[in-house]
């Protein structure tokens, strides 16, 4: 089974690559973020064309999450997080795919650090760690996928020193992402890939790509019973590379079927 996480960076004006990649890869599921649209706006005819069903939480303008499946409907389970109903954002959706829940997340970005919208994102960060925590009691196969705008180690961005300050490298976001993790997640792509230097995001400004100087900041966690089922996983650099893309590059984790 092959779980992918692609923050597209607006579903429609990406479309075109996100098609090709779909094509290429055919992940079985995949986690895409920041659809940018209402959800009236999503391009649900093009996405089945292209054999895939979803389930999509949208925003006009911003944010936005979606969770598509090969050939079958996604179940959903859940829209939005809970502990907090007066958050508007549509940054969480859930559903079970083949016996395997997906959570999808876009995590809020948070600068300018420190202010409100690095407050928010702590708020955020502690409320999904909450919810994470409340799924692995339940003793089901589950990936939490997408855009975590954190950079767990210095390994994970090119000059961590010119980072120190901003919201996706400050200690309080790197900590809440080190208590998710050992409340008994899996970063399959760091087990995957325990020394190499795997980059998922590189800025449109001055040639970030051409000069690979990127950021892990895309990830997919594990529950313990899908851990030792990680067979492989890995990074589509080349979607990076395509005209009028994201950002982001694709990432994406293959798993064995259950014995």
């Amino acid at each position: 089974m092959k779980i992918a996480t692609y923050n597209v960076n607006g579903v429609n004006g990406r479309l075109p690559v996100l098609l090709q990649w779909l094509e290429r890869s055919k992940p079985d599921v995949a986690c895409l973020q920041e659809l940018k649209g209402a959800d009236e706006k999503f391009p649900i005819d093009a996405i089945r064309e292209a054999g895939y069903e979803a389930v999509w939480h949208g925003q006009k303008g911003y944010n936005g999450v979606a969770i598509l499946a090969r050939g079958e409907q996604p179940q959903e389970t859940r829209r939005g997080l809970p502990g907090d109903p007066d958050d508007t954002h549509s940054r969480y959706i859930e559903a079970v795919v083949r016996g395997v829940t997906i959570g999808c997340l876009y995590l809020p970005n948070g600068n300018p650090a420190p202010g409100p919208k690095f407050d928010y994102k702590l708020r955020w960060f502690e409320r999904f760690n909450t919810h994470a925590a409340s799924l692995l009691e339940e003793r089901r196969p589950v990936v939490l996928a997408g855009d975590y705008n954190v950079i767990p180690t210095e390994r994970d961005v090119y000059k961590p020193e010119r980072w120190i300050d901003d919201a996706l490298f400050r200690p309080e976001a790197r900590e809440a992402y080190r208590r998710l993790v050992t409340q008994g997640w899996t970063d399959a792509l760091r087990r995957q890939y325990p020394n190499e230097v795997v980059y998922t995001f590189w800025d449109y400004m001055r040639g970030a790509f051409s000069r690979d100087a990127g950021l892990r900041i895309d990830h997919l966690l594990l529950s313990p019973d899908l851990a030792p089922r990680l067979a492989a996983a890995g990074v589509d650099r080349d979607v990076r590379a395509m005209e009028k893309t994201s950002d982001h590059a694709p990432t994406w984790i293959e798993i064995e079927e259950k014995a």
